[in-house]
């Protein structure tokens, strides 16, 4: 019976990590031909604040984790990446629109730079983790960090050489795609993590990774961060 035991996890084992490879083969796959076929969306600086977007799991950890960064102005919920206009929350979680849980980071550039937002993004989040962070999975939850030039670009592709000299080759699994258009999330999703201290995901799953990145980057911290 043990013997069997073992073989039962050891296959169990195998087919999750032929499933994330797959899925990881198709996200690059998909991330190769967007950045050939598209041209980033560039969005305007307004009243001295640019705007970032990234995706890395449940967006009501992320926004947490980018609004105590000093220089962030606002960390909005939302959606990206995907194929259909108006996505709701339950039409991304379908996994058929193609769109991730984003969130729109609107900073300070005279604050924090572009290339230490995405030193946050990549800090903050299991990099080798296909479609999903933790025990949130599926496309929708998928990693993706977008850029609107070359210069956005270039400071990822750096990033992730860099990051992939000490993991390997191939083993970030963000996607890297131009930033095309951010939908806004419905009104409950935003602050959840503030304004929903008692919430069994955000104590369990939210603040413990909000937490988990303070303690690596006490550096970049709001002197006002919970």
């Amino acid at each position: 019976m043990k013997k069997y035991t073992i073989l039962l996890i050891a296959t169990v084992i195998f087919s999750l990590q032929a499933a994330c490879q797959s899925s990881n083969k198709t996200n690059k796959e998909a991330e190769a031909k967007a950045q050939l076929s598209k041209t980033p969306v560039e969005v305007p600086t307004k009243n001295g604040l640019d705007r970032a977007y990234f995706a890395s799991g449940c967006f009501w950890c992320v926004e947490a984790i980018y609004e105590s960064v000093k220089g962030v102005e606002e960390s909005i919920s939302g959606y990206s990446g995907g194929h259909t206009d108006n996505p709701t929350y339950e039409s991304s979680n379908t996994g058929r629109t193609g769109h991730a849980e984003a969130v729109e980071i609107i900073y300070n550039p005279s604050v924090v730079s572009f290339e230490t937002l995405v030193d946050v993004y990549f800090g903050s989040q299991n990099i080798t983790q296909v479609n999903g962070q933790g025990g949130d999975r599926g496309s929708q939850y998928r990693s993706i960090i977008f850029y609107q030039n070359d210069a956005q670009k270039n400071i990822i592709d750096d990033k992730i050489t860099e990051i992939e000299q000490e993991i390997g080759t191939g083993k970030v699994a963000a996607q890297v795609l131009p930033f095309e258009k951010f939908w806004e999330a419905e009104g409950y999703h935003q602050n959840y993590e503030r304004l929903n201290p008692n919430n069994p995901y955000i104590q369990n799953v939210s603040v413990p990774r909000l937490k988990r990145f303070q303690r690596k980057f006490p550096e970049l911290l709001k002197t006002d961060t919970h």
